[in-house]
């Protein structure tokens, strides 16, 4: 080990027990406030899935420490709302006999509280915490039945919590030209040209991570996401605002932004707003991404306004060149990170080191080569699931000092980790055999993989959105009556969040897949109590070449991950092929690709090894 400071915390941060005082406490709270219910989403006032501490206020209610939920508590029952990667994790840190779990995809509460129709029912919510799109599906429901929504000013979660973090004071810095691939001030041109071209006055940029992204600047306020906790106003005139915290800003950042815009407090932002409303200003703003406080000022104000997908985000998605070259050239310093890892990983003895062992000896492999190859280890770009055998069966498992378990003999162990580096953010998820894993469990693994190749090897038509291929991820194991309960793949940034939209491959995918989009592809297969398989590569949409009789434009894959894939775990009988060919060719790449980056003779003897063809 390095002897460095750990960028992920093992210790446990939640507990079943703390739930029933601080329900009740809440609860006590209701009859002040005109409410006999109120919803607890895992959001900030600035929509993002990651959060400050100080805004965990779910974890902090219900001991559900995911990144996506919504807590309904009413007056004699209460409902955590998670999707499919955590239904394991939900039953495992709330009380089932305070709590019941709620499905937040299939019956989220405005579909719940349709069905029930619970009568009388004052609805509490902290307008900041809700978007446009939530509110207006919780009035629809409530109208069904006569319930009414009651906007509350001050959260009373916050009123309970009297140890609440303070919130964060991270510094900012610049993302410089070379990595960023285009400057600021030509992104803020383009957006007053479309809102000239729309006749809008102003448009909201209310996410952290496209306000980032707009301006060139990266910050530390949300563990392992760069984007500091801001907003922005841009002008059709071409003037903006920035609203971020000015004890995070040094001089030299201040001169840079004071080029691009005027700076103010983010508690200058809800004045900003009226004051446009007030003067005629018609305002964009994203109905999926604003808090729907910020509709309300609008509105009080006598103002107009205008709901369309924020256009940072799409300008985002579609990396520039500079931005796939970083991309590019930090996957291959991980993959040698990751080679490094493995081939510490294989030397240990079954039984001898434990999940937190192992997630320790990943990061410390990132920071010893990042320093290696003079492009440091930022953070890790999410906490690393670290999972062996029934463990790994946990989707989005967090590995704590309560649950930390020995990598044994004939299981097997999956691990889900990243890097943020200032050129680019890795995802890559692995699944090794721990000595001789039972056949059951290697054709499974081999079903995951023939998912995973069907992907990275597919060509599609212009216009294909990720809904459209999820199901080739999925053939395999739907033919042997099994599947997985989250999506193929999601959107990767550039030195920012690790999840970003619009792109995604599942079964709600609707976003078209356009060339230079980072995807990750990462199908897997659970089995409760068991074990768990996922394998995850990133991939960035490109222009495939023509084929010779075709009669239109296709897309493909460019594989952006490269480490080798556990060959012991393959049941080639399996594989078509193809599949075959496909296998063997990565593996090849793989070898000559990140050899001349290992440094150590038995690494690179590992990774020889590791990539020799099946065929």
């Amino acid at each position: 080990m390095s002897g460095c400071s750990m960028f992920q915390s093992f210790e446990v941060v939640s507990r079943p027990e703390q739930a029933a005082p601080r329900i009740a406490a809440l609860r006590a709270l209701f009859p002040k406030l005109g409410i006999n219910a109120f919803l607890v989403p895992h959001a900030d006032e600035y929509q993002g899935e990651y959060l400050p501490p100080s805004a965990e206020r779910l974890a902090f209610l219900t001991g559900f420490t995911g990144s996506a939920g919504i807590a309904l508590i009413m007056e004699k029952e209460a409902v955590v709302f998670v999707d499919g990667r955590y239904t394991t994790q939900l039953a495992a840190q709330v009380d089932p006999a305070l709590m019941s779990g709620g499905d937040l995809v299939g019956e989220p509460p405005h579909v719940f509280l349709a069905g029930r129709r619970p009568k009388g029912l004052k609805l509490g919510i902290d307008p900041w915490l809700h978007t446009l799109k939530e509110i207006e599906q919780l009035k629809q429901a409530l109208s069904g039945f006569g319930g009414e929504l009651v906007l509350v000013e001050d959260n009373p979660v916050d009123r309970i919590w009297s140890d609440r973090p303070a919130e964060p004071k991270g510094k900012i810095s610049i993302q410089p030209d070379h990595l960023a691939g285009q400057k600021a001030s030509e992104k803020l041109g383009s957006l007053a040209s479309m809102l000239s071209g729309k006749n809008a006055d102003a448009l909201l940029v209310s996410d952290p991570t496209a306000v980032a992204w707009l301006f060139n600047i990266r910050g530390l306020d949300v563990a392992h996401t760069p984007s500091p906790l801001s907003r922005a106003i841009i002008r059709r005139d071409g003037g903006a605002m920035i609203f971020i915290d000015s004890d995070k800003i040094d001089d030299p950042v201040r001169a840079d932004l004071a080029r691009l815009a005027d700076l103010a407090e983010p508690a200058d932002f809800g004045p900003a707003v009226t004051d446009l409303a007030r003067a005629g200003a018609m305002i964009l703003l994203d109905p999926a991404q604003a808090p729907f406080a910020v509709v309300r000022l609008i509105e009080a104000a006598g103002g107009h306004w205008s709901g369309q997908a924020d256009p940072v985000v799409l300008a985002r998605a579609i990396k520039n060149a500079a931005e796939l070259s970083g991309s590019r050239q930090a996957h291959l310093q991980d993959g040698a990170a990751m080679v490094s890892f493995l081939h510490w990983l294989d030397c240990q003895e079954p039984g001898s080191v434990s999940e937190i062992d192992v997630a320790e000896a990943l990061e410390d492999a990132r920071r010893r080569t990042g320093d290696r190859m003079q492009n440091p280890l930022k953070d890790i770009s999410f906490e690393t699931i670290s999972g062996a055998g029934p463990n790994a069966a946990i989707i989005h498992y967090r590995v704590t000092t309560d649950t930390n378990r020995m990598l044994n003999a004939g299981e097997m162990y999956l691990v889900d980790s990243g890097g943020q580096y200032q050129n680019g953010t890795t995802d890559i998820t692995r699944t090794f055999a721990i000595g001789t894993v039972p056949a059951e469990q290697r054709r499974f693994f081999t079903l995951v993989l023939k998912g995973m190749i069907a992907i990275s090897a597919a060509r599609f038509p212009v216009g294909t959105r990720g809904q459209d291929i999820d199901p080739l991820a999925r053939i395999a194991l739907w033919k042997a009556g099994a599947d997985y309960g989250h999506g193929t793949g999601h959107g990767v940034g550039s030195y920012l969040s690790v999840h970003e939209g619009p792109q995604r491959i599942s079964r709600a995918g609707g976003a078209v897949l356009e060339p230079g989009m980072i995807i990750s592809n990462e199908p897997g297969y659970y089995l409760p109590g068991s074990f768990g398989i996922r394998i995850e590569n990133l991939l960035v949409v490109t222009e495939a070449t023509p084929v010779d009789g075709g009669d239109r434009p296709m897309l493909g894959f460019e594989t952006l991950t490269w480490c080798p894939i556990d060959a012991r775990l393959i049941d080639t009988a399996l594989l078509t092929r193809e599949e075959l060919v496909w296998l063997d060719a990565y593996h090849g790449e793989v070898r000559e690709r990140l050899s001349p980056l290992v440094a150590d003779a038995a690494e690179r003897a590992w990774l020889e090894a590791a990539t020799r063809p099946l065929t």
